[in-house]
Order: C-alpha cells, then structure tokens, then sequence
C-alpha cells in the first residue's frame, strides 16, 4: 500500500480533528472507506458531497489510482 498525504479542508478538516495527515491507501474508494471507519458521522456527511483532488484532479472515481497527495474538500457554497 502506498503512503499518500491527505490534506483537509474547512469541514473535512473539522471532521479529522487535523488539517493533513499520511495514510496508507492506493485508491479514492479504499481512502473513503479508511476516512469513514476513522471520523465516522462527521466525515460521512462531507463525503456524501464532496470531492478528492488527486494531485489537483477532481474526482469521485472509487477505481481511480492514487497519487503523492490528496485533498478532501467539502461542497463549497457560491460561485
């Protein structure tokens, strides 16, 4: 498994209780299943509607490879 760094954002930081931390995972849907089973309730809801950046890439793919980094962001309101 590959070491990957897991930058949070705004609700996704409140829900982790940090704003980056390294993890072992090799795809987006091993990495939700981890964050899921660490922060419970609080991070289920940001995950339900928000999305990863996979070194800059958005995406909601649960197959998609990992990179060096991720960031979790919440649904952001505005535009």
């Amino acid at each position: 498994m590959a070491e990957v760094l897991v930058r949070y954002f705004a609700a996704a930081a409140e829900a982790a209780g940090t704003e980056e931390e390294t993890l072992s995972a090799t795809t987006v849907g091993e990495l939700r299943t981890i964050l899921k089973d660490a922060y419970g309730e609080p991070m289920q809801r940001v995950l339900a509607s928000g999305s990863f950046l996979v070194d800059g890439v958005v995406s909601r793919d649960d197959a998609r490879a990992l990179g060096h980094r991720v960031d979790v962001l919440p649904p952001f309101a505005g535009g």
